[in-house]
């Protein structure tokens, strides 16, 4: 993997950091398929074949030129201009967001975190009963996407925005979907262990123009457990019953690549849980027409009650199509 480019200069704050005050989105990576992890099948490639970059191309074409299918994402002038995008971002022909280990995939996981992956609950698991909240994960209950789950690009092909705020000693990011974190840059005590976020406690620096972020005291738990205050949220979107060990940390860096683009790499660890450590990048690009709007998520969740009631329903039907035999 080439090493994240540092020629950019980006310009200054009035105070005198580098300037990543924007609005950004990590929506192209997700509407061309990028995900977390890669398809076994492509092994240790980080790049697409020539012949598999072609057919995404061919893709992103059709879904630029489609005028009338909503399905494609279309954006006010009825492009999302993927096809230009692949041509000019190498990410374009990534085959995964996580670029360590080789092999693209999330490391194995420790012996008890795959007892409690196995027996992790939430909606997304087909036929798994739903009895009460404590059955549901923290993304259906609209708490939070987890960390660092929350900074990539979501598997359901939405809400990546996040825009960066910043004052003299501070970094916030408004994160489109159940989230907002405040970096305080070079002051701060650590946290007490006992004391924990979704988010975790995260303080930051400046390495030249990359921000360096390194977060601990994030909040543990799992999907398995029959105690909704002890039930975790995943540090993957694309496996939500994952768990979160006492002991996991991270350490960001965000570089700018260019004027509208971003590089976000985040490592993560958490001996708990995985393994080894693993890294995943992401390509964030600038777009200052992107509007966020509330996400209302908590008020508008009328899914949970349906979800139990559902549940509920089915397995009372088929307990009286069993009596009936």
């Amino acid at each position: 993997m080439p090493a994240v480019p540092h020629s950019y200069a980006p310009k200054r704050t009035p105070w005198g950091d580098p300037d990543f005050r924007a609005t950004w989105s990590g929506d192209n990576l997700a509407y061309v398929g990028v995900e977390l992890e890669r398809d076994a099948k492509q092994g240790d490639r980080l790049w697409l074949s020539d012949e598999g970059f072609a057919k995404r191309v061919a893709e992103a074409e059709k879904s630029d030129a489609d005028k009338t299918d909503f399905d494609a994402h279309l954006m006010p002038d009825n492009t999302i201009g993927l096809a230009a995008w692949l041509r000019t971002s190498s990410f374009g022909r990534r085959t995964s967001l996580i670029v360590s280990p080789a092999n693209g995939r999330l490391p194995p996981l420790t012996p008890r975190a795959e007892e409690l992956f196995k027996a992790g609950r939430t909606s997304w698991n087909r036929g798994q009963p739903i009895d009460w909240v404590s059955d549901l994960d923290a993304v259906d209950r609209c708490i939070t996407r987890g960390f660092p789950a929350a900074m990539m690009p979501t598997d359901r092909d939405s809400d990546n925005g996040i825009r960066i705020f910043q004052a003299p000693g501070f970094v916030a990011f408004q994160l489109e979907m159940e989230g907002l974190r405040v970096i305080p840059i070079g002051r701060g005590a650590a946290w007490p262990s006992a004391v924990r976020g979704w988010l975790g406690r995260s303080r930051g620096h400046w390495e030249g123009g990359t921000l360096v972020i390194e977060t601990a005291n994030i909040h543990p738990g799992d999907s398995a457990s029959g105690d909704r205050w002890q039930r975790g949220a995943s540090p993957s979107s694309a496996n939500s019953t994952i768990p979160t060990g006492d002991r996991a940390s991270t350490v960001e860096r965000l570089t700018m690549t260019g004027p509208g683009t971003m590089v976000y790499q985040v490592t993560y660890t958490d001996p708990d849980v995985f393994t080894t450590p693993w890294t995943a990048q992401v390509e964030w690009v600038r777009d200052d027409k992107y509007h966020i709007y509330e996400f209302a998520c908590h008020e508008g969740n009328v899914q949970v009650r349906t979800m139990i009631n559902a549940s509920r329903a089915q397995r009372k039907k088929d307990a009286a199509t069993a009596a009936s035999k």
